[in-house]
This record gives structure tokens, C-alpha cells and sequence, in this order.
């Protein structure tokens, strides 16, 4: 979630929305995790190895933090022990980092990340492609954008892949990709005045002051609630939400991998992880 310039909380999303991440977590039990940023955009990531729906830090982070820029993840496990080195968001360089999907072949990726391997500190596919993102951003001067094409462009040209879909932010802004058309991810541009509000079967209304007040830009591998204005990616465009919730997209893969994975390649841990509710 991006509020832009001015802080704000994500507890609908995270808690309250009809498919909140505490929702989703009963299908996804492996790790919770929860990054923001503070006043002076530095980065910080709360996680877990446990459901959300049962974490009681998770819980009362959502309610009483504040951020311009949130990125938060459950896992389902498909690389990687249950363990909190391997539970997403990821941090490098000030950037917070998740990730949807499978890629294989890691040894292969080990040895183009070389040095740069230091940047791992878990066993995932996820924080690896983390770490040759964070390399090719600091081989192009800081540029995000150039780094992601780069990085995201020789892993489709080389290693197997089921699903690459990320999410990374930085204290300015937040960037997505959707490659390639094997899992969702949707896109919600709320404006000012718009109340995020839920009335649950029982009764009780669910009301959320924050979005009331300002725009917020949400994005999700779900449709979190009923909102209309959900609108799903196009594959291999890459999408940049700056610090005034300026929505812009670009292609960066125009070609389909060259190695696609179908769901019966996978293993049978990855192939739980990845298959559709």
C-alpha cells in the first residue's frame, strides 16, 4: 500500500478487509512478515514464521502503525525451511522486497550473483532474485527501474520460472511486476473522501477513518474487497507508484520466458505453495 506523502495505517487491508492478509493467512499459514518505513524513510520489517491470523505483534502493528509506503506478505511455503531468514519482506539497501512465484535453478543464479551472494542471508529463490535486483540497481547509479529490467530480463531469458511477481519499495515509492500471466496481481486507486467500510454478514460494520481523509494505491494478489475499481496488471509491465500516487506502467518483458514451468514441474512442496485456491 502507498498513502504518497502522508502516513497513514493499512489495518483494513491487513486485518479487517472481507480478504484480509489475517483472512488469506488460514491458506497461507508458513510466515507472516510486515515492512514500513519511518519518519526519516528508514526501513523496518517485522516477521514471523507463523500465520498471521494467530500473531498478536502482527495484529497490533496493523492497528497502530503509521507509514507513507507498507509491504506485507504471507507465506505458503515453496523454497526454503519455516524460518524467519526465509519469511518475506526481504530488506536490502533500504528496500523492502516481496515475492510470488518459483524460479529454479539456483545454483545457476548463485554463480551470476557471485560476491553479491553476501546479500542472502535465508535459502529462498525469492531473496536471491532480491539480490540481483539490489546489484543491477547499484550497477546502474541507483536507478530502481533500470536494475529491475535488467535483473527480471535474465532470468526470463535464463533460468526455469513458474511465476516472478514482486513487489519492492523504497521510502519515495513502490514499484510491481506481473510475469508472466500465471498468478493475478490487481491494482486499486482509491481517491480522497472514498470510505473503506465492510459490513460483515453479522452486522457489525467495519470502518476506516485513514482512507477517508486521502488517496491510497493498493496492490494485492487478490481482490481484497468489493470494490469495482480492482484492476488486474498486465503481464510484463512494470508499475511505479511514486510520492504523489502518480500511477505509471512500461513494459519490460514483452516476451514469454524461456523456460516456463508448468504447475506439474514443480515439486510437490512448491506445487502446494503455487497452486490456485
Amino acid at each position: 500500500m502507498s498513502a504518497g506523502s502522508t502516513p497513514a495505517t493499512a489495518t483494513f487491508w491487513l486485518l479487517d478487509a472481507p480478504d484480509s492478509l489475517s483472512a488469506q493467512s488460514h491458506r497461507e499459514p508458513d510466515g507472516t512478515g510486515l515492512g514500513w518505513f519511518d519518519a526519516r524513510g528508514g526501513p523496518h520489517v517485522s516477521k514471523q514464521a507463523h500465520a498471521a491470523y494467530s500473531d498478536r505483534t502482527f495484529a497490533r502493528e496493523a492497528r497502530e502503525l503509521y507509514s507513507t509506503r507498507f509491504l506485507s506478505h504471507i507465506r505458503f511455503a515453496s523454497t526454503g525451511t519455516l524460518d524467519r531468514r526465509n519469511t518475506h519482506p526481504f530488506e536490502q539497501h533500504g528496500r523492502l522486497f516481496a515475492h510470488n512465484g518459483v524460479i529454479e535453478d539456483l545454483p545457476a543464479l548463485d554463480v551470476h550473483l557471485g560476491s553479491d551472494s553476501h546479500l542472502v542471508k535465508g535459502e529462498t529463490d525469492s531473496e536471491r532474485f532480491f539480490a540481483l535486483i539490489t546489484r543491477e540497481i547499484a550497477a546502474h547509479d541507483g536507478n530502481i527501474e533500470a536494475g529491475i529490467k535488467v535483473a527480471c530480463r535474465w532470468i526470463a531469458a535464463t533460468l526455469p520460472l513458474f511465476a516472478i511477481n514482486f513487489l519492492l519499495a523504497d521510502a519515495d515509492g513502490l514499484w510491481a511486476l506481473r510475469y508472466p500471466a500465471t498468478h493475478p496481481l490487481y491494482l486499486l486507486e482509491r481517491p480522497a473522501g472514498k470510505p473503506l467500510e465492510h459490513v460483515s454478514s453479522f452486522g457489525s460494520r467495519v470502518h476506516s477513518e485513514s482512507a477517508v481523509v486521502q488517496p491510497l494505491v493498493v496492490l494485492a494478489s487478490e481482490r481484497m474487497d468489493s470494490d469495482p475499481g480492482w484492476r488486474l496488471l498486465e503481464p510484463g509491465r512494470l508499475v511505479h507508484i511514486d510520492a504523489t500516487l502518480q500511477v505509471s506502467t512500461h513494459t519490460i518483458l514483452a516476451d514469454a520466458p524461456a523456460h516456463l514451468l508448468t504447475i506439474d514441474d514443480l515439486n510437490p512442496t512448491a506445487k502446494a505453495s503455487q497452486a490456485k485456491p
